[in-house]
């Protein structure tokens, strides 16, 4: 790739600050070029590429501290986009940033949850169980939080990475509510009131759709 092609990732915050979208889609583009949609997640080089990529553009559509929106130090991230997206850079600012402090208690807890059942090995695993851990307090389905097309891919990435963990979720409940029950039931705490889940009148909350629209595909129909 040429010289005039390796740009700083926090360029995408020059787009107008009113348009997620364009933030979302012009990070997802920086990093991998091309477009979400067309995506290709068929190897899982090819899933790990996607899934990373559509973390940070989510993080950037946030707004603020990219680095406080995926739950990385300055170090983390600049490692992660040398290993998976080489031609892109850090900005100045983010490297001027402040050391990572102490996550929040429930981040910490969500991440070592995950780090626990970790099924590969390397670095992603770590940045990963980091990243899901703090995408997570995002009040969105945890898979439109990772910015993700759909509740598949965040399966998949999951089976993958968290192989052990994603197969105690035998009765396809929705992950964040999985996570926090697998939490309490680690500390001997009882999450539910019913011995049986469909038995409970909160029985939607935990296993109800999660299909819809992506956060990118949310805000391009918006914008139209």
């Amino acid at each position: 790739m040429s010289e005039s092609h390796i740009l700083p990732f926090m360029a995408v915050r020059s787009v107008a600050a009113n348009s997620q979208l364009h933030r979302g889609v012009a990070a997802y583009r920086l990093l991998t070029g091309k477009a979400p949609a067309d995506a290709n997640i068929t190897t899982d080089a090819n899933l790990d590429r996607h899934v990373l990529a559509s973390i940070l553009a989510a993080a950037t559509m946030d707004g603020g501290s990219l680095l406080e929106n995926v739950g990385l130090s300055c170090v983390e991230l600049a490692a992660l986009l040398q290993h998976y997206f080489p031609s892109t850079k850090i900005s100045a600012a983010e490297q001027a940033a402040p050391p990572k402090g102490e996550d929040h208690e429930e981040i910490a807890m969500l991440r070592d949850l995950l780090l626990k059942h970790r099924s590969t090995q390397g670095d992603i695993g770590r940045w990963l169980a980091a990243m899901i851990a703090r995408r997570a307090m995002e009040p969105d389905h945890l898979w439109e939080a990772l910015g993700l097309r759909n509740r598949g891919e965040l399966a998949l990435v999951l089976s993958r990475h968290f192989g052990p963990l994603a197969a105690h979720n035998v009765k396809n409940m929705r992950w964040k509510r999985f996570f926090y029950r697998m939490l309490c039931e680690n500390e001997g705490l009882v999450m539910c009131t019913t011995p049986v889940c469909d038995q409970c009148n909160e029985f939607n909350i935990c296993f109800g759709e999660e299909s819809g629209d992506s956060r990118l595909a949310e805000r391009r129909r918006d914008v139209l």
